[in-house]
């Protein structure tokens, strides 16, 4: 077995890998760059070495920068993880150059795979159902314009080398297709030095399912079931599950039968990934194949039991496969979770900056349920803006798709993230939406759930009747703790009051309190009673509680009278006053929020990349005023209503913050 294994990678993949390596007795070595000096996965392996400046393209993706670094070390074999150089063909081939192993597949099924065209073409020869499209190289945007009315709109344009939702647009009309062809391209260049494109047809309304293949060198090759991954935004998953809620068996079969076959005519050795559009009536279409280790793999490791990383090794060793296709289970059911350095509330734009606090739920493996954590990420650390915005993927497993989902619920309320914009509250209400919950999921899901953006959960009655409940008897142990401190009190309890108006959500319900050693039952008015049970004290900022059996995770910041509560994607303030201060506040004037209808404010922070208009321009709605650049991402900023340009604040180069002033209107 190889004795040292550099990781070409970073983050959560790099310390995945690295876990799995000192689990079958195996040294590692990590890369890092200027910005990842402190990062976790340089923390976990056996030694380090740096490789360069911050941005990936001159560290991560530098071939010569990171085989400098496998020569020092004296590794005999490189894992890349996913991204950077995972499926670049002439890393692997520089690697066996020097007699080291690439722990992925061979130089031509990357090359054949890898590539974006070519694989399209060698699955229409393999017989395999593909997207209609022009797979030729596009020289120009007019081309683009061209190619897209010939296949037909809507259409996708994507990258050639890319992956993970880099390089990618939807075009709907002649302007779409021009902007987005640019768009696609300098994406493309950034994220993987080839800036090809092509153009396929978009299909609409439909799901993305995937095959996980693993094959060795010595012609076997099977398939792990698959993975729904429907639920995205921007072309990037969010969120997965293994099994697809949608697969028949007869379905299930021909689409793993077809990824073997296409696996075994371009030689694939290694684990890979064959995914497709699956429409309403069970049709599947070939998409692309990933010549490397997937984001979501954990989920097919929880329902088969396999690791996937382990036999990725093993294959690049040389070993036979010692999997058949008919020892492959499928038991159970599980979710994973992408927690990104995103605000949900500024349309998923991305965030950076230090995490003040990072608690995971604890990760637990039992016959009822599995919570597992991949993170390359700590409290205290930061989110660079030079690389994925990637915290975490949290994942659950439960022998049912109903319980692996209330087990994410209840993770998700458990994670702690503080000092950055994320999206853990438009995670936990994916998982509480009734079509989710359904299993009626398309790619379209959160476009035509959130037309307007994610502005948060409300929450229904009975929610927040528990959440009053649980706030009303915590205030009462705050208040009793503040009493002792004082020393002004000698009984504190009875001097704490029984009656309180509980305020949330523009809901207010008077209640009447009751405690005893062991809880606390809280009265509303209509008559209901709920008990509340917990071991909470205040200065906690997690609380578990029992109401009236039902098992309640808060998030809990205290302010001014009473909570910040976050819960089920809510975030809620909660007021707990006495009956005249609740009259009182009636009376208090509502903060009015600035006027800023007149600016155009930069909503990350990031790199503005060009601006298209000028002083004295009349702009209309849509028009594009300008490109932000972040995380690897473009992001056109358009006008929201007709006006005319009167000041411009900011040029391309400028790196501004977010609410920055980019320009002003009349």
């Amino acid at each position: 077995m190889f004795k040292k294994i550099l990781i070409a990678n970073r983050g959560e993949i790099a310390c995945r890998v690295i876990k799995t390596a000192q689990k079958m007795g195996i040294k590692t070595v990590a890369i890092y760059s200027d910005a990842d000096r402190r990062a976790l996965h340089v923390q976990m392996a056996d030694e380090a070495i740096h490789i360069g400046p911050a941005p990936a393209n001159q560290s991560y993706i530098v071939i010569e920068n990171v085989l400098r670094a496998v020569k020092e070390s004296g590794a005999d074999a490189v894992h890349p993880g996913y991204g950077f150089l995972s499926e670049n063909k002439l890393f692997a081939q520089a690697l066996a150059d020097i007699g080291v192993a690439f722990i992925g597949p061979p130089v031509n099924a990357i090359e054949s795979m890898g590539d974006k065209i070519t694989s399209k073409k060698i699955a229409q020869e393999a017989g395999v159902s593909t997207v209609p499209g022009y797979m030729g190289v596009i020289a120009d945007a007019d081309e683009a314009v061209k190619i897209s009315n010939q296949v037909g709109y809507p259409v996708m344009l994507k990258a050639s080398a890319g992956g993970g939702g880099k390089g990618m647009r939807i075009a709907w009309n002649d302007q779409e297709a021009r902007e987005g062809f640019q768009s696609s391209k300098n994406e493309a260049a950034n994220s993987f030095g080839d800036d090809r494109i092509f153009i396929e047809k978009f299909v609409t309304q439909p799901r993305h399912i995937e095959i996980q293949v693993l094959a060795d060198s010595h012609g076997n090759a099977i398939y792990l079931n698959e993975r729904e991954c429907s639920i995205q935004r921007r072309n990037q998953k969010v969120i997965e599950e293994a099994p697809s809620p949608f697969l028949d068996e007869a379905t299930r079969k021909a689409m793993g039968e077809q990824s073997v076959a296409l696996a075994q005519a371009v030689g694939y050795a290694s684990a890979g990934t064959v995914e497709f559009i699956v429409d309403g009536a069970s049709k599947f279409y070939f998409l692309e194949m990933n010549t490397r280790l997937q984001v979501e793999h954990p989920v097919t490791e929880l329902i088969t039991g396999v690791d996937l990383v382990e036999q990725m090794i093993r294959v690049a060793f040389g070993e036979v496969l010692q999997i058949k296709q008919d020892d492959v289970q499928r038991n159970g059911w599980a979710i994973e979770s992408r927690l990104y350095a995103e605000d949900p509330y500024r349309n998923f734009l991305p965030a950076i900056g230090r995490l003040t606090r990072y608690r995971p739920p604890e990760e637990t493996v039992s016959d009822i349920v599995v919570v597992r954590n991949d993170t390359g990420v700590y409290e205290g650390g930061e989110i660079s803006m030079y690389y994925d915005p990637m915290i975490a993927k949290l994942c659950t497993w439960a022998p049912t798709r109903e319980t692996a989902i209330e087990a994410m619920r209840v993770a998700l309320d458990s994670f702690e993230v503080e000092g950055i914009g994320h999206n853990l509250p438009f995670l936990s209400a994916v998982m509480d939406h009734p079509r989710f919950a359904s299993g009626n999921i398309t790619t379209a899901f959160i476009e035509e759930e959130y037309p307007d953006g994610f502005d948060g959960v409300s929450l229904s009655e009975d929610a927040l009747r528990r959440i009053a409940a649980a706030t009303c008897a915590m205030y009462r142990v705050s208040e009793i703790r503040r009493a002792r401190v004082s020393g002004r009190m000698d009984n504190h309890e009875r001097k704490v009051g029984t009656e309180w108006v509980v305020a949330l959500q523009d809901q207010a319900f008077p209640v009447s309190i009751s405690a005893d050693p062991k809880g606390a039952n809280i009265s509303f008015e209509d008559g209901e009673t709920l008990r509340v049970v917990s071991d909470w004290v205040p200065g906690d900022r997690l609380a578990r509680l029992q109401i009236s059996g039902v098992d309640l995770v808060l998030k809990v910041d205290k302010i001014t009278s009473g909570f910040r509560i976050r819960s089920r994607g809510a975030d809620i303030k909660v007021r707990v006053r006495t009956p005249r201060q609740a009259e009182l506040a009636h009376l208090m004037p509502e903060k009015v929020a600035p006027d800023t209808s007149r600016l155009l404010l930069c909503p990350m922070p990031g790199l503005i990349v060009n601006v298209n208009v000028a002083v004295g321009d009349t702009v209309h709605e849509g028009q594009a005023l300008c490109t932000v650049e972040a995380m690897k991402m473009e992001n056109i900023l358009r006008a929201e209503k007709a006006s005319t340009v009167a000041k411009i604040n900011a040029q391309a180069g400028d790196s501004l913050a977010v609410d920055d002033v980019i320009m002003e209107f009349e």
